[in-house]
């Protein structure tokens, strides 16, 4: 019986992608490990009090005096079990792929929402990212970006950028037709009817989308480590390794302390989004 030679041609394409763009490739690992560098480099020259602040301050900007407290303690316990560094280094990695997901991922759910042909065409490659196991995505990140916070950008990216884009899409295509129909009649052009109309009505539910994928961006700490990516999924394979439960748990409660307070921060926004629409 014949057998279909998929994985030689998936073989062949890369190696035809190294060959002809590895210089390419090399650059932009090279940006992005100076970004990446600068940031860490930033970061840590702050008192890790003044963090703190900041981000109490963005949590009760989003939700109140209760998130704040929540986020001041959580960010406080993690200081104190000495995970402070690599919990920058988590965020950073987070922050990173998520901001990747949105500039790539919105402008895709806009076309993906204008226009029909392009939505069935995008569908089935949304479906292949998210179906496909994550640890897939780990085997061309190292071959075109080696070891390092670049492969781990990249394989977060392939695996949290879906529901930025579905959202997106989602979201536009659920403004009411007859709105629609009001800015076609005063004249707007396709422009004005996006960004006065459109992404405006459809905000809260594209910041579902960006909630889900930070997320999905911190759900691969723990994957992205065993391709180098420094942080608080590199404690996490240790302590697996070394068979320490107690390191273990720690780590793992630094994760779930940054989950909650990036889950709770964008549901504040997404909130706040849907009070100044019923207002307006």
């Amino acid at each position: 019986m014949y057998r279909l030679p998929l994985g030689k041609w998936v073989n062949s394409g890369v190696e035809w992608l190294l060959n002809h763009f590895g210089n390419a490739f090399d650059a932009f690992t090279a940006s992005v490990t100076s970004v990446t560098d600068s940031l860490r480099s930033g970061l840590g020259l702050l008192p890790w009090f003044v963090i703190i602040l900041i981000f109490a301050l963005l949590a009760w900007r989003a939700k109140g005096w209760r998130l704040a407290l929540g986020t001041t303690i959580g960010l406080y316990i993690i200081y104190n079990l000495e995970l402070w560094a690599p919990f920058l280094d988590t965020l950073i990695l987070v922050l990173i792929a998520s901001l990747v997901s949105l500039i790539i991922g919105i402008p895709l759910g806009i076309l993906a929402a204008r226009g029909d042909r392009f939505h069935k065409i995008l569908s089935p490659g949304l479906d292949f990212m998210q179906t496909m196991p994550s640890f897939v995505y780990l085997i061309p990140a190292l071959m075109f970006f080696s070891l390092g916070t670049v492969s781990a950008v990249f394989a977060t990216v392939i695996f949290s950028m879906p529901p930025v884009i579905r959202l997106t899409d989602l979201g536009i295509r659920q403004v009411p037709a007859d709105l629609v129909e009001v800015g076609e009649a005063f004249g707007s052009s396709p422009s004005q009817m996006l960004f006065k109309i459109q992404l405006p009505l459809a905000l809260p539910t594209i910041m579902a989308g960006i909630n889900q994928t930070m997320m999905l961006s911190l759900s691969m700490v723990v994957i992205s480590a065993m391709i180098g990516a420094q942080g608080l999924g590199a404690g996490v394979l240790e302590s697996i390794a070394q068979m320490d439960i107690g390191k273990g748990f720690e780590y793992g409660l630094a994760v779930v302390i940054l989950a909650m307070i990036l889950d709770r921060l964008s549901q504040g926004v997404v909130r706040n989004s849907r009070a100044t629409l019923k207002k307006s």
